[in-house]
């Protein structure tokens, strides 16, 4: 391994015994809170100084910055926040600017003793993705329930983290609260993943970017909507990669992200 590879990963190394053990301890912390008092304002404030807290960590020992933009284009009141997802930045990235949000979250993180306690104080809305499309009524009734309360819903389309310009695969959860819930639908681009990838080993250093996208109405034809989102979220997605890369990707490129990138260039 390189000398540069080496030391990044040690500083990756250094950077995810800080992160698990902050989160170790403020999930048992915040967990007793929601078991003792439910949600609260103190709940929310241990939630966010772990975002805040992790972009620090982030930047100070790995050098992977955050920049978030596009703020102003998330509307008043209840709205669905429709992300891209290539990396862990996405959560804590996206939190600080979404209000009250209510992540939709797999059943498995929810059951996890502590952690999942407090996800329920934050309005976390649990789905059992083994259930396929037999979950989506519950997720449904929950989404309703958080909007009822004054939440933002936060989704990730495809369900799962992706690696940078692959081929998008958008799931029917996103499109059957579009149409169920009657709200605004604010898209989000980013390119988190060129810098901390699905189940990577290293996180590089750079800017890991995130936009908020002009919202998309209510009432539109479920067809109409995929079409819409993905043609947000996707060439968004894909721009702000190729710009990172042509500003300086100071990292290794394996051959399948250079095979995408050629041919997200030829595109």
């Amino acid at each position: 391994m390189p000398i540069k590879s080496a030391v990044q990963a040690v500083r990756t190394a250094v950077f995810y015994l800080v992160f698990l053990g902050q989160t170790v301890i403020l999930a048992i912390i915040a967990g007793t809170i929601g078991i003792l008092a439910g949600r609260t304002r103190l709940g929310w404030a241990v939630a966010r100084y772990w975002c805040w807290s992790n972009v620090q960590f982030l930047r100070g020992l790995t050098g992977m910055g955050t920049h978030v933009e596009g703020e102003e284009n998330i509307p008043p009141g209840g709205c669905i926040i429709a992300s891209k997802h290539q990396s862990d930045w996405d959560i804590f990235a996206i939190f600080p600017h979404t209000g009250r949000p209510a992540y939709i979250a797999k059943k498995e993180l929810m059951r996890i003793p502590f952690f999942g306690w407090a996800a329920r104080s934050l309005d976390c809305i649990e789905v059992d993705r083994q259930k396929g499309a037999e979950a989506i009524p519950e997720m449904l009734a929950q989404a309703k329930a958080a909007i009822d309360r004054g939440c933002r819903i936060v989704i990730y389309p495809e369900g799962t983290r992706k690696a940078p310009l692959a081929p998008p695969e958008y799931r029917q959860g996103i499109v059957r609260l579009y149409s169920e819930l009657n709200v605004p639908v604010v898209p989000v681009a980013l390119n988190s993943g060129l810098y901390w990838g699905r189940n990577s080993l290293v996180i590089w250093p750079g800017v890991a970017r995130a936009r908020f996208l002009p919202p998309i109405e209510p009432g539109l034809a479920p067809d109409v909507f995929t079409e819409r989102l993905k043609a947000a979220i996707e060439p968004e997605s894909t721009r702000l990669s190729l710009e990172a890369i042509d500003a300086g990707y100071d990292r290794p490129m394996s051959p399948a992200l250079q095979a995408r990138v050629d041919a997200a260039r030829q595109a």
